[in-house]
């Protein structure tokens, strides 16, 4: 293919290719060429122009297909617009004559079109310059017209279009031809002609003045008829042409010049008129009424109403929101007409008016829904409230006049009826779609909004009853705070209007809308509501016999509302399940012989009562098992079996009760059985076994009775057919925008669609469209499909005989019937045979015998030849079910063969389509084709089938199952690949563009043969590379084609490609295409393009981004104007795109893929996604502002004006985005938190404004997050102050992630502050509004959360600044003092549950940490004295906040242990559910405590640690239990608190409520800590174990886990699972933590038992006190009973975990192992030490005899990690680790149980073994030299000689080995080593015990001495060298004053030579290096204090030798004068002594 890219075309290569090659090559060719001509120089192409031309003209002739022709058409176009236009004129004269050609042969036909599509091509490229040839040319092409077939006036209408686009007004002269031609075509027989002719006129009418104005009416007529029989496409395109001529016909201004009389502006009345008629009297025109319409009996064809429908659509769009705001009234009231009764027609029948409604309620919802921002909306809701009022006031009227009788009946009533529906539907649509921000409305008191709704709910007409009920349902939802009064208005308004019978149906409807709204609201309802509705039901029920003229309606009213209270869920119809049973039970005769006797009673009214009553009742126990199926347990099933029998005989009997009673009961019978089947299906089928047989025959006999009339295929079929192959089918089932109205054209005409008055009982089912109301189909429909449903699934459950002897039936019941009759009984049986197998499959089961295939057979068999195609779809499906259930190879294999015999045979349509997809399906279920034999026999017949060109709809379906094949076959495929792409290449490229479904299948096969291939695309080799051009040319022919569905196809076909072989896809020209379309009117074209971009921007979010601004920038017209992506971006198109979707799956998409693009790209273009945000957000603070600016005033002084900076927009810039809706402007703020999200784990700049501000300096292109933090705050502020609350939600959140990430960042230019100081107004602006009374309870806890965040993030520093929001919690703490009973009453009680622990919650942090700081504050103050550091504390006193909390903490206290009691109630497992209290706790109530739990859930942790910060700072000392009680209305905990409690109960002292309270905490915490769930946050568990830390700070809560063994174990059990199942390390050191508290308890109680038996027993013996301690008196710990051995436990897991080596059973080696030694990580090692301090202090807790058991273990670990991780670190520093050992290895050494008498051998043998093993670390092991720290083992063996008795270490042989390795430390050259050995041996020999210092003394004195005289030779040159004298020095003096008299003397003469010989004179003192005056100066001061303290010895050694004598002398001298003239210099100097104290002590000598 790579050949085919030149300018010119390579003749060469082409002549030698085969004919498909050709036409592929040609097409590579054109496409290549048309991006080369673009982008090479004008002089390249003219040069080559003269060849190209002669090329591109001769390929005109060798007939190209469709898409060459149109590229080969835009080439030659662009040619000439860009070379010479010389031989343009023979170029159009030579498509002249090819078009005059008498050649009428089909192999001709393509040249001409493409003659004809050239010209088009060129008169649109080159316009003007060719003004003077086309009246020629368009008469020719026109004359041509006359004779072409269906393709030509296609090709003509399209290239006519062009003409008029290039030539533009110069075309005038032949405008009237044109228009004539087109309008012959708009009514055309092809359905393609008439789009192409629709826009051709849409092109003429920019031009044409006369088609809107004085052909108006024409063209309109002419556009009704073009509808009739139309297809989707049609209608879009003609509705679009006559939208916008209507438009242009209202706004147009005429040219000056044409100011003839002809010319009339049109008001809008007219135009709508115009329309108007269209809708009511269709295409029959204005006058010319034809006989049936004036007789009444015709009504408008339904496809012209749904045409006139998107008219009125466009005609709206067209001329836009600003033009319907200022005429909406005149617009609604015509809309309303439409299906008013002063046009009787469209509403005659029932059907003809619901269809109606739904055409009307879908204008006014794309008008008002899509066009109008907020707030125009909100005005159009009062004008619809207007209109609702108006109509009301007609029927009050009538219904004033008159008698009962003519009231009903009237037409002025049943007039207004329908208008009332839709106004009714589209103002619940309305505030739905506003959510809370339609709160304004409904306030305003002059709209009277709900009074409107209210007062027609007791209209005569059922449907406007309902409708006004489903209006409240969309209220409430939209508003829930709305949910709870308008429940009570209709409850009420039900009670008092009980005898009218139009208000019990209205209300009771409004009652179940408003129940089914409740799941929609998260806050609920009052749980009470539950037990009012129910007493109101059985009220209506009992009541419904006194009152015949109201017993049917209260029957249904009563079970309505009982149906609809099922939805609340098992919480609210537990408590009302037993009288829900009772009243089941009795509606029903109890045996069969009470329903005969029945039968013979009554008359025909008590019946329909009676048939009411059931049906209401079996919909009301459907509701419940589908609502409340956790209650279904045995026993309620066993009770709700009993009247199913019953039930099933009245069924049976229902024929004969209506022979006997007239027809008047056929609808309640309908309805009857409806609801049972419906329960029936819900139920399992062994509830009901005894009647299968009985049911079976009913079933049967409903599905082909003889008295339907309707085939509701489109119905009933489409669940049984695959969703993968309903797309060959009408374009109908597919997904468009204009489903809603759509519908009644694929439901045939004498079928109503759905409507709410069909079933009433659907007012409170969730709908399954989302927000529409639902619509349920006529009862004659939903009965036969729920018939065919139950049918599946008992004719699987009965027995086999029986079941063959209902198929044998039903396939006789098709035989015998004929014509239309006998297609409806088929479509039924077939509808009921494929449900069957469906659930057979489903449930694993099997057909059964031989003998039952053939029936089954017969009847698929029938239906794969039926002409309804629906019905051969399927059949296809059971066929491929059938083979499934069947599951026999040699079946499925028999089934192939009969496919393929009949597909040999047939040659009709019907039966080739239906058997071509039995084919393709067979497999389906099977896992696949496995035979390659099967697979060649079905490609080679569907080759041949998909290129009979005479059906399109055989090749249609042909291919369709090609591609099914293609999916099933899978790799076994790979063969046929290669034929199969040649042959879609080759249909792509001939078949006609007017046979769209040909080219979506061919689409789909291309697609299956892309996953096919998969990632083998991306191979090199030749093969694969021809495969891979080839599906990118197939891609390419789809994109250009002008059926949407096939584009769609085109885009998901790259998508693919992408997937598997990126590098391959183009994605500039992707991304193009897909902007291009991002807009489409396409719903299915939108979604594809969406879900091609989401998967691009997983991988390429940066690219696709950039290429579509590129691409918005190059483009002049390609770009639809919707997507304004050249000034925002993709992602701002993709926002806008977002605010106008109603799509769910599209909008979900859009969000996803913005998400993905936020992730990838938000870091690094930050400043554009927060404009973009910022935008979205500020679009439209206008309408949120005036709430912020009265919020300000109340504050005092000048804080009040930071924030309202933030209310005023002074920036009249417009905005890119219009009043986006409040779901967008949410997602934006979600955005928000993204973003800051996705910076953190970016820069760290992002949160540091002075490193941000200097890398800003260093290239301004550098953007970080700080710098935006004016934005962020203004962004959170304006969504927090919102009208919408999920807005509000948003924005507080935002602003808590704001306060979180940014609290701590501090400000460069003010030192000792943090930058968000200054937003602090602006913060507590945000927050005020969420504390107002009617805010609802779910904003004011997030406000809460916000509070305690703001507070507790230390920001803002002065205490009166924290006022305003400390204010703010004060409030909401007064508030909920009173309990639960004070809390609104508008929401469940649980709401008030959550938002009374929020404030606690929020309270319980702010204490947390007002205690924290006040602490750090405290032990500050001990480390440091008064410094630079708190300097900022001066206007800031830390315990200020403490003083805050402290003013509230009394009545908080009791709260917090309140609401910790509900807790501990609430958590308690479900058997104990009989001792909780009755009336629930004290913010609970025992019904919603289901709901509450998960708010306790959320707060309890905070709350519990502040009660146990609490409880520590009282230390336990209870204040007078009344105390405070007086602030509350009633005492907060009705429990064992003992806070005062009012039943008089003996009153507790108070150790008791203290012990109470230390249960309650320490119980709340190990039920909690024992079991952690997954979802356990990591705040709960850290919050719980600091409760604990907390509780075991104080000395009395000690004593009691010290008393108490088990308790302690307990605690340490539980904490071990902690440890070992969450690996956090702040959880681990804070569980340790706790453990070391449990251990100091247990060794204060042990201490404390010890001095009680010393005290008890006196001067008694010792040897009689009992032992204390673990291990009493024989050493032994139980494991499980034993303190100690726990704490052991729990140790060991943590050391090991850090250092594995630890175990031997893990490094598999006995004993020590040569391993390097290691440093732990910062978490590691500070694990590590705190079990080591654990560790040390476990001894204590011991019995001498225990202590001795537990000693090897503790020393094991203990040396083991000093082992381990005695690595060398610089200057000599000991690891933390090693540290931590050596502490605990002193604590342990110096325990006292080492001198206990009874342990006292046993300890001192076990010490001198762990000394030997400290020994033994330094041997070489297996003869490799470890590199452990010489220091910490020396320090190691220090300790051990300090601290441990002398016996220990003074055994001769340890005692050797110990000298040694102070002596081979001495000889290491390391200076660091060095040093740290004197030191220690310095602490050695100054211990007073003789018989440990001396032996060491005596060996290494010496040593110690030549080391200084040798530094004394070679005079030290570094500070470490000065370092290891003067710590040598150090030992000898300390030597000498250890020494006895008599060797004194030799000492100090040896010492004194050394520290002389330091000495410099003068001379050498001025020159010396600064180490060697060091060394001078710290030489002299020793000698100064060593010769007055041994003064003689130093005379002696003075006297003996003169040289050190006079070498002193000068030095002192020297010292004297330096000191003088410091002297003299520092006069000034304030403290001379220090320097004269050395004068006065010279004088020694």
């Amino acid at each position: 293919m790579e050949l085919a890219h030149n300018l010119l075309l390579n003749e060469e290569v082409y002549n030698q290719l085969g004919e498909v090659q050709k036409a592929e090559f040609i097409f590579d060719w054109l496409s290549y060429l048309e991006k080369l001509l673009l982008a090479t120089s004008r002089s390249d192409v003219k040069e080559k122009q003269k060849t190209l031309v002669e090329q591109l003209l001769s390929l005109l002739n060798s007939s190209p297909g469709p898409p060459t022709r149109k590229l080969l058409a835009k080439n030659l176009g662009v040619l000439y617009s860009i070379g010479d236009t010389f031989s343009v004129y023979e170029t159009i004269d030579k498509c002249n004559d090819l078009i005059r050609s008498k050649d009428d042969s089909p192999s001709y036909l393509p040249t001409k079109l493409a003659a004809v599509v050239c010209l088009g091509s060129l008169y649109r490229k080159l316009g003007r310059v060719l003004v003077n040839t086309f009246t020629d040319t368009v008469g020719n092409i026109l004359k041509a017209m006359k004779s072409a077939e269906s393709q030509g006036r296609y090709e003509i209408m399209l290239s006519l279009q062009n003409i008029l686009n290039g030539l533009g007004a110069a075309a005038t002269p032949c405008h009237r031809d044109v228009y004539k031609a087109a309008k012959s075509c708009l009514t055309d027989r092809s359905m393609s002609v008439r789009c192409a002719a629709a826009k051709c006129l849409l092109e003429l009418q920019k031009e044409a003045i006369f088609m809107w104005s004085t052909d108006l009416d024409s063209v309109a007529t002419l556009c009704f008829k073009s509808f009739e029989g139309s297809n989707y496409d049609v209608r879009i395109s003609v509705s679009k042409l006559l939208g916008t001529v209507l438009a242009k016909a209202i706004i147009s201004k005429h040219p000056g010049s044409v100011s003839r009389q002809s010319i009339r502006r049109l008001s809008l009345e007219e135009v709508l008129e115009l329309l108007g008629t269209g809708f009511l009297r269709g295409s029959s025109g204005f006058l010319r009424a034809s006989g049936d319409m004036l007789k009444g009996t015709s009504s408008v064809s339904r496809d012209v109403r749904v045409g006139v429908t998107q008219a009125y659509v466009v005609f709206v769009s067209t001329l836009g929101g600003t033009w319907l705001e200022k005429n909406f009234a005149a617009f609604l009231s015509h809309v309303l007409s439409l299906v008013s009764q002063s046009h009787p027609k469209a509403t005659q029948t029932q059907t003809d008016a619901v269809c109606g409604r739904r055409c009307v309620s879908f204008i006014l919802r794309a008008a008002i829904g899509g066009l109008l921002g907020e707030k125009a909306q909100i005005a159009a809701a009062k004008d619809i409230c207007q209109a609702i009022w108006k109509l009301k006031k007609v029927v009050d009227a009538v219904m004033n006049k008159g008698n009962v009788e003519t009231r009903v009946g009237s037409t002025d009533v049943m007039a207004s009826q329908h208008m009332l529906v839709c106004a009714l539907q589209e103002l619940g649509n309305l505030i739905y779609s506003l959510g809370t921000t339609a709160a304004p409305l409904l306030q305003d008191s002059s709209a009277g909004l709900l009074d409107s709704i209210i007062s027609v709910i007791q209209h005569p007409s059922i449907a406007v009853r309902l409708a006004a009920a489903w209006c409240l349902h969309c209220i409430a939802v939209a508003l829930p705070s709305y949910l709870t009064p308008l429940l009570d208005r209709c409850l009420e308004r039900l009670t008092v209007l009980k005898s009218s019978p139009e208000a019990v149906t209205g209300f009771s409807f409004a009652v179940a809308a408003l129940l089914g709204a409740v799941k929609h609201c998260p806050l609920g309802i009052p749980h009470g509501k539950g037990k009012i509705i129910m007493t109101l039901a059985e009220d209506l029920l009992c009541s419904a016999v006194q009152n015949s003229r109201l017993s049917a309606q209260r029957t249904q009213s009563g079970w309505l509302l009982i149906a609809a209270l099922m939805t609340l869920g098992p919480a609210v119809v537990s408590h009302h399940l037993a009288r829900l049973l009772l009243l089941w039970k009795c509606v029903f005769p109890l045996s069969p012989k009470d329903l005969e006797t029945e039968k013979s009673r009554g008359d025909s009214f008590t019946w329909q009562v009676t048939l009411e009553g059931r049906a209401g009742a079996l919909c009301a126990i459907k509701s419940f098992v589908s609502h409340c199926g956790d209650l279904l347990t045995e026993e309620v099933i066993q009770r709700l079996l009993p009247p199913l029998p019953c039930a099933v005989d009245l069924l049976i009997q229902l024929s004969s009760v209506l022979r006997t009673y007239g027809s008047t009961l056929k609808t309640p019978s309908v309805v009857y059985k409806q609801r049972l089947y419906e329960l029936l299906i819900l139920l399992p089928p062994e509830t009901y076994e005894g009647n299968l047989c009985a049911l079976l025959k009913e079933l049967a006999a409903d599905l082909t009775a003889s008295d339907i009339q309707v085939a509701a295929s489109a119905f009933l079929l489409p669940p049984f057919c695959h969703r993968d192959d309903l797309v060959i089918l009408s374009p109908l089932l597919q997904e468009t925008d204009h489903r809603f109205i759509e519908e009644q054209l694929l439901l045939g005409n004498g079928i109503a669609c759905g409507s709410l008055e069909y079933d009433p009982y659907s007012i409170y089912e969730k709908d399954v469209e989302g927000n529409s109301v639902p619509k349920p189909l006529p009862p004659v429909l939903s009965v036969i499909s729920s018939a065919v449903k139950l049918f599946g699934v008992v004719c699987a459950h009965v027995g086999e005989a029986q079941r063959l002897f209902i198929l044998e039936q039903l396939l006789d019941s098709i035989k015998h019937t004929k014509g239309a009759r006998q297609q409806i009984v088929q479509l039924h049986v077939v509808s009921s045979l494929s449900s069957f197998l469906k659930y057979l499959a489903g449930s694993k089961g099997h057909l059964g015998p031989e003998e039952m295939r053939r029936p089954v057979l017969a009847l698929v068999m029938g239906a794969l030849e039926s002409p309804n195609p629906l019905l051969r779809c399927a059949a296809a499906e059971a066929w491929a079910r059938l083979a499934q259930v069947v599951d026999d190879g040699a079946f499925t294999a028999a089934l192939a063969q009969v496919s393929f015999d009949k597909l040999k045979l047939a040659r009709d349509v019907v039966t080739r389509t239906g058997y071509s997809l039995a084919l393709g399906s067979l497999h389906r279920y099977l896992g696949g084709i496995s035979s390659s034999q099967h697979l060649n026999s079905c490609v080679g017949i569907l080759f041949t089938l998909s290129q009979d060109s005479t059906s399109p709809d055989v090749q249609t379906w042909a291919l369709h199952s090609l591609s099914l094949i293609i999916d099933s076959a899978g790799p076994l495929y790979n063969m046929h690949v290669e034929p199969t792409l040649s042959l879609i290449i080759m249909l792509l490229l001939n078949v006609p563009p007017t046979h769209a479904e040909v080219h979506q299948s061919l689409g789909r096969c291309l697609n299956a043969l892309i996953t096919t291939l998969g990632p083998e695309l991306q191979g090199n080799s030749t093969s694969i590379s021809t495969l891979r051009t080839s599906c990118l040319l197939g891609c390419a022919v789809m994109q250009d084609n002008p059926d949407c569905l096939v584009q769609a196809q085109a885009i998901s076909c790259l998508q693919q490609l992408h997937m598997f072989a990126p590098r391959h896809v183009n994605l500039s020209s992707l991304v193009s295409c897909l902007c291009v379309n991002l807009c489409s009117p396409y719903l299915l074209l939108r979604r594809a393009v969406l879900a091609c971009l989401r998967q691009l921007v997983q991988r390429e979010a940066a690219e696709v981004s950039e290429h579509a601004v590129m691409l918005a920038k190059d483009s002049r017209e390609e770009l639809t104007p919707d997507a304004n992506i050249r000034e925002v971006g993709l992602e701002g198109a993709l926002l806008t795109l977002l605010d106008k979707e109603t799509d769910q799956k599209l909008c979900h998409d859009i969000k996803e893929t913005l998400n993905h693009m936020l992730t990838s790209m938000a870091v690094d273009k930050l400043s554009f996604w927060l404009k973009l945000c910022k935008d979205v957000l500020a679009a439209s603070a206008d309408f949120t502002t005036v709430t912020c600016v009265d919020t300000m005033q109340e504050e005092e002084g000048e804080k009040g004006d930071d924030a309202s900076v933030l209310t005023t927009r002074n920036d009249d810039k417009s905005y890119p985005f219009t009043n986006p809706r409040w779901a967008t402007r949410v997602f934006a703020a979600e955005c928000v938190c993204r973003i800051i999200n996705q910076c953190e784990n970016a820069h760290s700049a992002h949160f540091d404004i002075a490193l941000a501000q200097e890398m800003r300096k260093r290239d301004s292109r550098n953007d970080f997050l700080v710098l935006h933090l004016a934005d962020l705050i203004r962004m959170a502020f304006m969504a927090a102050t919102d009208h919408s609350d999920q807005l509000r939600l948003s924005g507080l959140e935002t602003l808590l992630v704001v306060i979180r990430r940014f609290a701590s960042i501090p400000e460069p230019e003010f030192p000792g502050h943090v930058i968000l100081e200054q937003y602090q107004a602006n913060v507590g602006a945000a927050l005020r509004p969420a504390f107002t009374s009617e805010t609802p309870p779910d904003v004011t806890a997030k406000a809460c959360q916000v509070c305690s965040a703001w507070i507790a993030s230390g920001v803002v520093s002065d205490l009166n600044d924290l006022r305003r929001v400390h204010q703010l919690l004060v409030s909401s703490l007064t508030k909920i003092q009173a309990g639960k009973e004070a809390l609104s009453h508008l929401y469940n009680e649980s709401a008030s549950t959550m938002e009374i622990l929020a404030v606690l919650k929020a309270w319980a942090e702010v204490y947390i940490i007002a205690v924290e700081r006040h602490k750090s504050h405290r032990q500050a103050l001990k480390t440091t004295t008064y410094s630079e550091d708190c300097v900022r504390n001066e206007s800031y006193s830390p315990d200020g906040l403490l003083d805050l909390v402290h003013a509230d903490l009394g009545t908080l206290s009791r709260l917090w242990l309140a609401a910790l009691q509900d807790f501990a109630l609430l958590t308690l497992p479900s058997e104990f559910a009989s001792q909780l209290p009755v009336e629930g706790g004290a913010f609970y109530t025992s019904e919603t405590s289901e709901n509450a739990k998960l708010h306790y859930y959320n707060s309890w942790a905070l709350i519990l640690h502040a009660t146990a910060l609490w409880l520590t700072s009282t230390g336990f000392v209870v204040a007078d239990p009344d105390e405070g009680a007086s602030h509350l209305s009633r005492p907060v905990t009705p429990t064992s608190m003992c806070q005062g409690s009012s039943s008089g109960a003996t009153v507790k002292s108070p150790e008791d409520v203290c012990t109470d309270r230390f249960h309650l905490i320490l119980g709340i915490s190990v039920e909690f800590l024992c079991s952690l769930r997954s979802d356990a946050t990591m705040e709960s568990i850290t919050a719980c174990l600091h409760a604990l830390q907390a509780l075991l700070d104080v000395p009395w809560p000690r004593s009691k886990i010290g008393s108490d063994q088990d308790l302690g174990i307990e605690l340490l059990n539980v904490l071990h699972r902690v440890i070992l199942t969450r690996e956090s390390p702040s959880i681990q050191l804070a569980s340790l933590e706790v453990v070391r508290q449990i251990i100091c308890a247990a060794q204060e109680h042990v201490k404390e038992k010890r001095r009680s038996a010393e005290v008890d027993d006196g001067a008694a013996e010792k040897e009689t006190l009992p032992e204390f301690g673990e291990g009493k008196d024989t050493g032994g710990l139980v494991p499980g009973k034993s303190l100690v051995f726990a704490t052991l436990e729990l140790c060991v897991c943590i050391l090991v975990r850090q250092l594995p080596e630890l175990n031997p059973k893990l490094t598999g080696s006995p004993g020590v192992r040569a391993t390097k030694p290691q440093v732990l990580s910062e978490d590691g090692s500070r694990l590590v030490s705190a079990a080591l301090v654990i560790l040390s202090e476990l001894p204590a807790v011991c019995s001498p005899e225990g202590s001795i058991s537990i000693l090897p273990t503790i020393l094991y670990l203990t040396i083991g990690v000093l082992r381990e991780t005695a690595v060398k670190l610089p200057g000599g520093q000991l690891s933390s680790t090693v540290t931590a050992s050596l502490q605990a290895l002193k604590g342990i050494l110096s325990s006292p149980m080492a001198r206990a008498e009874k342990s006292h051998t046993a300890w001192t043998d076990l010490l001198r073994s762990a000394l030997t093993t400290i020994l033994d670390c330094w041997d070489p092991v297996d003869g490799t030299h470890q590199e452990l720290d010489e220091i910490s083992l020396l320090t190691a063996i220090t300790v051990f000689i300090l601290s441990t008795s002398p016996e220990v270490t003074t055994i001769p042989c340890l005692q050797k080995r110990c000298i040694e390795k102070f002596k081979a430390t001495l000889e290491i050259k390391d200076p660091v080593v060095q040093i740290k050995t004197y030191q220690l041996l310095l602490s050695v020999f100054q211990y007073p015990n003789p018989a440990v210092s001396y032996p060491y003394i005596y060996s290494l004195v010496s040593s110690i001495v030549e080391k200084l005289q040798e530094i004394d030779q070679r005079k030290p040159e570094d500070t470490t060298e000065l370092q290891i004298f003067q710590e040598g020095i150090k030992v000898l003096e300390a030597l000498v004053a250890i020494a006895e008299e008599q060797h004194r003397s030799q000492l100090v003469a040896c010492l004194l030579p050394i520290l002389i010989s330091f000495l410099l004179d003068d001379n050498a003192l001025g020159s010396a290096t600064a180490v060697m005056k060091n060394l001078h100066d710290f030489a002299l001061q020793n000698l100064m204090q060593i010769g007055p303290q041994y003064s003689s010895v130093f005379k002696n050694v003075m006297a003996s030798s003169p040289a050190l004598k006079a070498r002193l002398e000068a030095a002192i001298k020297g010292n004297q004068e330096n000191v003088k003239v410091k002297i003299s210099t520092s006069k000034h100097t304030k403290n001379p002594g220090k320097n004269a104290s050395i004068q006065l002590k010279t004088n020694f000598l």
